[in-house]
């Protein structure tokens, strides 16, 4: 039986490979949306995780808390449970930029599947935001739209004090559940647009609907549609939508098409040697936002007449320079993401890809073993998966009297302390692993920004008298 998982996370930060969940909330329902169940998770502060002074002052998790709840570990594989539970549709509030790479990532280091919860058992996802921009543009006598600073804002915060959606603090996981749960009924009280809406969180559905897109030229590198791609990505400066050409499918990631912006005003400036300098593609999966409509009158329109007239020009002008259409699709068709000097473990899911059959036993019988037979069996995985099972029984402090556990941790340590960016591990987008004095300048500039309630204020104080006391040797 099929049946919803509305959820949401609190971080440490905004870095999925390095921070980690500090709070779990999730309200199961059935295909209806009636309220089944509710599960919520507080999950303490490991220690090789610094707090982010920007997340800390947004959520409002007192320090002082951060080291009670349940262990990583622990979490993550009940939270894992959850999420793969035959026939679970999980969705959130823009969770499949946010949340859902988190668990991936999170599952990952935890020596759980990274991707079951997609596909596997009559799983799969969604995510509200998408929809909800959908019904901004198309549908907008549905909901009442707040503005910030003369702009319509799509902010969960913002949309629940609006509607009504939600009583309680926002960035509290089970508030935000439960706005995103009244959200999700209002929008779906329009049972057709709902509907056409969720048949684009489906592969096959959203296939074929790219597959109708009408004929916007032919080259001899095949036919090129065009459409209207819409959703969040697409920004609210950009009013959510842009026009966009097909230049086919990536060489190298080929569950990816890639989509040409056509409202890119330095287009026509573009070089064939170097396309990517004045151009914007944007790289779609199937069953996953944005979403690409058909260039009817009634989609093309709400664009406005000056971002039509530069798609069309910019169209007309590729049609006539075969050159720059050829370095375009050649460039984009066989672009691979860049190797990263320094890649982390933790940060190496995309590179290192799915397990292995054996790989995957191996981690099984790691799930079911005790303590002391999973610090045994540390020497049985390969180099890769080696350093997070140690890392996985360290964080948890689950064995510490065992060598390579010890050894992984004190490694941890110190890249806590560590100062030449040169040899901060990275993420899989380079972006450097939170170290002590990128937390201590973070407070500092916080501070300068100004703005901060007194309760802020209180808790960058407390961040700051923590880190010197644990860390008074190098700060």
């Amino acid at each position: 039986m099929q049946s919803y998982l509305f959820y949401d996370l609190e971080t440490s930060g905004l870095n999925p490979a390095f921070d980690q969940v500090l709070h779990f909330a999730a309200i199961r329902t059935d295909a209806s949306f009636r309220e089944l169940k509710r599960h919520e998770m507080r999950i303490r502060l490991r220690p090789d995780v610094l707090m982010a002074p920007g997340a800390l002052i947004t959520h409002r998790i007192p320090l002082e808390s951060l080291g009670e709840g349940d262990g990583e570990y622990e979490a993550i594989c009940l939270i894992h449970g959850l999420l793969n539970s035959p026939g679970t549709v999980s969705l959130g509030y823009n969770s499949l930029n946010f949340d859902d790479i988190f668990l991936r990532f999170a599952f990952y280091r935890n020596l759980l599947p990274a991707y079951t919860h997609q596909f596997a058992g009559g799983c799969s996802r969604m995510d509200i935001f998408p929809l909800t921009v959908f019904f901004h543009l198309f549908r907008p006598e549905v909901l009442r739209w707040p503005e910030e600073q003369g702009r319509v804002s799509l902010r969960l915060e913002n949309l629940s004090r609006e509607n009504q959606l939600a009583q309680g603090m926002a960035h509290d996981a089970m508030v935000d559940v439960e706005a995103t749960l009244a959200l999700a009924r209002v929008l779906a009280s329009e049972k057709e647009m709902w509907a056409y809406l969720l048949a684009g969180f489906d592969k096959k559905s959203d296939g074929l609907r790219l597959e109708k897109l009408p004929e916007a030229f032919r080259s001899p590198l095949g036919i090129h549609p065009y459409g209207l791609l819409c959703g969040p990505e697409m920004r609210s400066t950009s009013g959510y939508q842009a026009p966009v050409l097909g230049l086919g499918r990536s060489a190298a990631y080929t569950n990816q098409t890639l989509w040409l912006r056509l409202d890119g005003e330095t287009l026509q400036d573009t070089n064939p040697l170097h396309p990517e300098a004045t151009t914007s593609v944007v790289r779609k999966r199937n069953g996953e936002s944005p979403f690409i409509l058909p260039p009817a009158t009634r989609f093309w329109e709400k664009m406005g007449r000056e971002k039509q007239q530069l798609a069309e020009e910019n169209m007309a002008w590729l049609r006539s320079r075969p050159d720059v259409l050829k370095s375009l699709c050649s460039y984009y068709r066989n672009y691979r993401y860049p190797d990263i000097e320094g890649l982390d473990p933790d940060a190496a899911l995309y590179q290192n890809g799915f397990l292995s059959k054996a790989e995957e036993a191996l981690c099984r019988r790691f799930h079911g073993e005790g303590v002391k037979e999973k610090a045994a069996m540390l020497t049985e995985f390969p180099p890769s998966l080696q350093v997070l099972a140690a890392r996985l029984l360290y964080r948890n402090g689950l064995d510490n009297d065992n060598a390579m556990v010890r050894e992984a941790g004190a490694a941890q340590r110190e890249y806590l302390l560590e100062s030449q960016q040169d040899r901060i591990p990275r993420d899989w987008r380079g972006e450097p692993r939170r170290t002590v004095p990128m937390v201590l300048q973070e407070i500092t500039g916080l501070r300068e920004k100004g703005g901060l309630d007194a309760e802020q204020m209180q808790l960058l104080d407390s961040l700051e008298g923590d880190l010197r006391r644990r860390f008074s040797c190098a700060v």
